[in-house]
């Protein structure tokens, strides 16, 4: 059954508002075609199908891990606004090569290097699969962060309304100034996204990035 993801965002936009306060007027800093690749701190799993439905663009596409799909109504959803199945425990290939597809083709495409729910809402190491996307293809970056609803099961429960806080930084590209990408050079492009998350969050959310300095960035440079 295929339904239109502008539907499918109309309504979830009205049973998030129920459930959140969501402060997202950032969200129209997100341009309408690309390509882009939009960076995100992953805190559990109302940013996905939120920040997917109030962005409301059928250009945005992303990466979720493949298990999401054994849920029926997620992959319902994730099928129509389709997002492309990550396979964590491989190098995967078919992911990688969707995902440059669809950056060819002009679109949105929304990633977390966390790689996996921080839960509390502060910061983990980053993983360092994004930047092979970006050694590939230049193409810029947008940093997005979301915080305050990492208690939202909690507040449910006693039919409160969650804070929903997103900010969105100034684009960004990576130069690696002519020098190979070998696995420090990775991990170092890596961090220097997840600091431009980090500098969008307030300090209790920063964790693995928290900085007391400004981040010195040797990579990451204005769009």
């Amino acid at each position: 059954m295929n339904i239109s993801p502008r539907i499918i965002n109309w309504v979830l936009k009205r049973i998030f508002l129920v459930a959140c306060r969501v402060h997202g007027d950032d969200f129209k800093k997100v341009p309408t075609n690309g390509p882009l690749i939009l960076v995100s701190n992953h805190v559990n799993f109302l940013e996905v199908p939120l920040v997917l439905a109030f962005v409301d663009n059928p250009r945005l596409t992303g990466m979720a891990k493949k298990e999401t799909w054994d849920n029926p109504f997620l992959r319902f959803l994730f099928n129509q606004w389709k997002i492309i199945p990550l396979d964590r425990n491989a190098v995967d290939r078919e992911a990688f090569r969707m995902s440059m597809q669809a950056l060819e083709e002009g679109k949105l495409l929304a990633v977390f290097p966390e790689g996996t729910r921080s839960k509390t809402g502060k910061l983990l190491p980053g993983k360092p699969g994004v930047t092979m996307l970006v050694s590939r293809k230049p193409v810029t970056l947008m940093p997005v962060a979301v915080y305050g609803h990492e208690n939202f099961w909690e507040n449910l429960k006693r039919l409160r309304r969650t804070d929903f806080h997103v900010a969105i930084g100034e684009p960004f590209r990576i130069d690696l100034n002519g020098s190979g990408l070998d696995r420090d050079a990775r991990q170092a492009v890596t961090d220097e996204i997840m600091y431009k998350i980090a500098e969008l969050l307030p300090d209790q959310y920063r964790g693995h990035y928290t900085f007391e300095e400004p981040p010195d960035y040797r990579y990451a440079v204005a769009a």
